[in-house]
């Protein structure tokens, strides 16, 4: 039995697989080893039950999330799932930018794109990925991102910038006030899950002239920021895409795309069903 794990900053999806079947799906609140210790991952994991029933007969994990980009990330992950699942022969950690790749190209080369709740972009040879300076997080990246549409409007509201129909929706929705903004943005431990919690409204709002700027801003900006230098370091390379802005507004990424003389090909929400296959034919 093995299991698959894509996890973002606020959910984590899993699929449990044996032979050559998928058993079990389900969601669980994101693990973020970057911003979670050991026993608080450890905790989310005896909350489930599909994972307390079947943690003993479950042999290989691939695990990929947002945070496991470093060895000692890594490890942490690996160290909780080590107890968690004590029969484990295999417990692989990698971040979202692998398994996005994987999730689109296989075994194939290309320039993987994720914009959801965060964003980035690398270069994918058919088996890992090229390290580059990007994937800065939420304070000092994520371009075109829920987080960084949720940080716009956030300060649009306290400035007082934004159209009064679109404010008036907002405080409708969220019931927000200039306090309860920045308690969450700088008193809360995971302002990041406040930040992309606006992903629905910004989303139900889309064709608002107001917001539609904004989601066009931000992914043009995220073009020029990842997608350019990437294809002049290499050059016709397949462009694809992960994440729930990407897919959301794909007829926008890849107007503004073409743009800059960029073809993007794939682009899907979720990577977990397109891994899990993969991994399934695997073993």
């Amino acid at each position: 039995m093995i299991v698959v794990v894509f996890s973002g900053s606020r959910y984590a999806d899993w699929r449990i697989a044996d032979k050559q079947r998928v058993m079990h799906g389900f969601r669980t609140p994101g693990i973020n080893s970057y911003i979670q210790d050991e026993r608080f991952i450890l905790q989310l994991l005896n909350k489930n039950t599909h994972l307390i029933n079947h943690a003993e007969k479950i042999k290989k994990i691939y695990f990929f999330g947002a945070g496991a980009s470093s060895p000692e990330r890594q490890q942490k992950i690996e160290h909780v799932f080590a107890q968690f699942f004590k029969n484990a022969r295999v417990i692989k950690v990698s971040h979202d930018v692998l398994a996005s790749a994987i999730s689109t190209f296989g075994d194939e080369k290309g320039i993987i794109g994720i914009i959801g709740s965060g964003s980035n972009a690398a270069y994918y040879n058919g088996k890992k990925i090229i390290a580059n300076n990007y994937g800065l997080g939420y304070i000092l990246a994520d371009e075109g991102s829920t987080n960084w549409l949720g940080r716009k409007l956030l300060k649009d509201f306290l400035t007082e910038s934004m159209p009064n129909g679109v404010r008036e929706k907002l405080i409708h929705k969220h019931s927000l006030d200039r306090r309860t903004i920045l308690d969450k943005v700088y008193y809360n431990p995971n302002p990041n899950l406040f930040l992309t919690s606006f992903a629905d409204f910004i989303y139900e709002n889309k064709d608002e002239p107001y917001i539609t700027h904004h989601i066009k801003k931000g992914l043009e900006t995220y073009i020029k920021t990842y997608l350019v230098p990437l294809s002049e370091v290499y050059p016709d390379s397949a462009f694809n895409f992960t994440g729930s802005v990407a897919n959301n507004y794909a007829e926008w990424l890849r107007e503004l795309g073409a743009e800059y003389g960029l073809h993007i090909n794939t682009i899907i929400r979720e990577p977990v069903q397109n891994l899990v296959k993969y991994y399934i034919n695997k073993n």
